[in-house]
C-alpha cells in the first residue's frame, strides 16, 4: 500500500480563485470561484481581481479540504502558481501558500502556470490517456498560444509561439467586435455550430512554420464587420451564426496547420492540448478527425481540468514532490514566467 501523498493546490493567476486536494495523482477536490465582477468592463480588471482573490481565498481552499475529506495537518505540501499571471493576483495566492506551509511546517512548491496546463495531462483518471514521452502539446489560452515539444514531466521545448496576441484573446475580441458579453469566446462556439464555416473567408496571417499571429486577423474581422454594417445595419444579427462558425473555422485552421508543420518536423504523433481555449468544441472535433486521417494519437483534457484550476497546481506539485523539489519560503511571485524557465 502507497503511503498516501496529500498535495493542496492553489491557483490565483488571474481572475479565478481555485484550490484542490490530490492524493498520489487522484484528485479529490476541485474548486474554483469565478469572478463575475469583470463582465460589465469586457475584460479582467487587475485591481479588483487581486481584492476578489483576497475575499475568496480562505473559503475556497476550506471547501478543497472538506470535499476531499481531510484535516490541513494531513498534508503534505503546499503548491502554488508562482506565475506567469497578473502581480496582483499572484501575490495573494503566493503568500497564503507561504503562511500555511509556514504554519503547518510542511514543504511548499512553486509552480509554473504554463507547465502546469500540460502536465493536467497526468492526473489519473479514470478515462484519461496519459501521454507518454516524447509528445507535443499546443497549449491555448486567454494569455498564451505555444507550440511546446515535452520530452519529460519538466522538458519542455517551445518550438513555436504567437509573435502578438493570444488565441483566446482573438476569440474574446471578436466576439467584443459583434456586441456578445465578455468572454465571449464560449459564445462563439455556442453560435458557430449553428452556422455555416465558409461563409465568409477571412485572410489567414503570413507567418513562419510554427509561429502564430492574431492581431492581423482581429483587425481584419473588425473591418470586415464596420464594412458590412455600413451596407446593412443588421448584418451581424441577421448573420450571427455564419460569421461565428467563420472566425472559428479560420482561427481553428491556423492551429490544426502549424501543428501538422510540428508533426512533420518533429516526426512525434502523440498530440496533446492544454489551455482554456481547448475546451473549444471545434478544436476537439479536428483533433479527432487527425486521429483517422494522420494516424496521430491525441490527447484531450476533461473541460474541468482545461481553464485556470488548482487540480492542475496539485498534480506539477506532486510530480516535483516526488523529485524532492522544493521551495524557498523566499520565493516571489512572478508576473511574466516562460514555459521553460
Amino acid at each position: 500500500m502507497k503511503t498516501p501523498i496529500y498535495i493542496l493546490g492553489i491557483e490565483s493567476s488571474c481572475d479565478d480563485t481555485s484550490a484542490s486536494v490530490i492524493c498520489n495523482g487522484k484528485v479529490l477536490s476541485n474548486v474554483v470561484a469565478n469572478q463575475e465582477v469583470h463582465s460589465k468592463y469586457g475584460g479582467v480588471v487587475p485591481e479588483l481581481a487581486s481584492r476578489a482573490h483576497q475575499q475568496n481565498i480562505v473559503p475556497v481552499v476550506q471547501q478543497a479540504l472538506e470535499q476531499a475529506n481531510i484535516d490541513k495537518e494531513k498534508l503534505s505540501a503546499i503548491a502554488f502558481t508562482r506565475g506567469p499571471g497578473l502581480m496582483g493576483s499572484l501575490l495573494v495566492g503566493t503568500s497564503f501558500a507561504k503562511s500555511l506551509a509556514l504554519g503547518l511546517q510542511i514543504p511548499l512548491i512553486d509552480v509554473n502556470h504554463m507547465q502546469a496546463h500540460i502536465l493536467a495531462h497526468f492526473i489519473e483518471d479514470e478515462d484519461s490517456k496519459i501521454p507518454p514521452f516524447p509528445f507535443i502539446c499546443l497549449t491555448i489560452s486567454g494569455g498564451h498560444t505555444q507550440i511546446v515539444k515535452v520530452s519529460d514531466h519538466f522538458k519542455m521545448e517551445v518550438l513555436g509561439e504567437t509573435i502578438d496576441d493570444a488565441v483566446g484573446e482573438a476569440f474574446d475580441k471578436s466576439a467584443k467586435i459583434l456586441g456578445l458579453p465578455y468572454p465571449g469566446g464560449p459564445l462563439i462556439d455556442k453560435y458557430a455550430r449553428l452556422g455555416n464555416p465558409k461563409a465568409y473567408p477571412f485572410t489567414k496571417p503570413k507567418v513562419g512554420d510554427l509561429d502564430f499571429s492574431f492581431s492581423g486577423l482581429k483587425t481584419g474581422i473588425l473591418y470586415f464587420i464596420q464594412k458590412q454594417q455600413r451596407i446593412n445595419p443588421k448584418f451581424i444579427e441577421e448573420n450571427l451564426n455564419d460569421i461565428c462558425a467563420s472566425i472559428q473555422y479560420t482561427i481553428v485552421e491556423i492551429l490544426m496547420t502549424k501543428l501538422k508543420n510540428a508533426v512533420k518536423q518533429t516526426n512525434i504523433k502523440h498530440i496533446a492540448i492544454a489551455g482554456g481555449v481547448s475546451a473549444n468544441s471545434e478544436i476537439r472535433n479536428r483533433l479527432e478527425l487527425a486521429e483517422k486521417h494522420f494516424g496521430w494519437t491525441t490527447y484531450i483534457p476533461k473541460f474541468e481540468f482545461t481553464t485556470d484550476n488548482a487540480a492542475m497546481i496539485a498534480i506539477t506539485g506532486y510530480l516535483k514532490y516526488l523529485n524532492n523539489t522544493y521551495s524557498d519560503v523566499s520565493v516571489t511571485a512572478k508576473a511574466r514566467l516562460k514555459v521553460t524557465d
